[in-house]
C-alpha cells in the first residue's frame, strides 16, 4: 500500500493529474491548515476562509485532468488561494458601494416621491376649498395668490376699489383659514402655494 503522506509535493501532482482520489486527499490536508491560517487573516472570518478554501479544491479537482504543476505545488495553491481572496475582496468592495448607492437611491426616490405626493395632494385639497368661495371672493383670491397682481392691480382689472378687493382677500384667507387648518392658511397666505 502507497504511504501518500510519504509523497512529495511533486509525487502527489503527478498522481492528482492521473484522477488518484487518495492523492487528492493528502493534497488536502497537507495544505489545508497553512492555507486556512493565511485566508482567516486576509479575510478576517473564519468561515469565508473555510468556504474559499473549499471552493478552491473543488476547483481544483474538477480541472485535475488538465493540472500541470510539477515544480511548486504549494506555491500554485498558495497563488491561488491569493487570487480567490483578492477576487472575493473586490466583490465585497463593489457590493458596498452597489448597497449604499442602492440605498441613496431608494432614500432620495422615497422622499422626492413622497413629498412630490404631498405637495400634490395638499394643492388639490386647496383648489377645491379655493373652488367653494363665492364666485367673486374666488376671482378676486386668484387674481391674488395665482396670478401675483396687487390689489389696486385687482382694483383696476375688475372695476372695484382697492379696500373691496382688501376686503375680499382677507374674507377668503379666513374662511381658507377656518377649513384648512393653520399650516395650509400660512402657505397661502405667505403665496407659497
Amino acid at each position: 500500500m502507497l504511504a501518500y503522506n510519504q509523497l512529495t509535493d511533486r509525487e502527489l501532482s503527478s498522481l492528482f493529474k492521473g484522477g488518484d482520489e487518495a492523492s487528492f486527499a493528502e493534497i488536502y490536508n497537507r495544505f489545508y491548515g497553512i492555507l486556512y491560517v493565511h485566508a482567516c487573516k486576509r479575510l478576517r472570518d473564519e468561515e469565508e476562509a473555510r468556504d474559499i478554501i473549499h471552493e478552491l479544491f473543488v476547483s481544483l479537482w474538477t480541472r485535475h485532468e488538465s493540472f500541470d504543476v510539477t515544480a511548486n505545488l504549494a506555491g500554485y495553491l498558495y497563488a491561488a488561494m491569493r487570487n480567490r481572496i483578492l477576487d472575493l475582496i473586490t466583490h465585497k468592495k463593489v457590493e458596498e458601494k452597489y448597497i449604499v448607492s442602492l440605498q441613496n437611491y431608494i432614500d432620495h426616490d422615497f422622499n422626492y416621491a413622497d413629498h412630490r405626493v404631498r405637495e400634490r395632494d395638499l394643492a388639490v385639497i386647496i383648489e377645491r376649498e379655493i373652488s367653494f368661495l363665492p364666485p367673486k371672493m374666488r376671482e378676486v383670491f386668484e387674481l391674488s395668490r395665482k396670478s401675483h397682481l396687487s390689489h389696486k392691480e385687482i382694483a383696476l382689472l375688475l372695476d372695484l376699489s382697492e379696500q373691496t378687493v382688501r376686503t375680499q382677500v382677507k374674507k377668503a384667507l379666513r374662511i381658507l383659514r377656518l377649513k384648512l387648518g393653520l399650516l395650509i392658511y400660512l402657505l397661502i397666505l405667505f403665496k407659497i402655494y
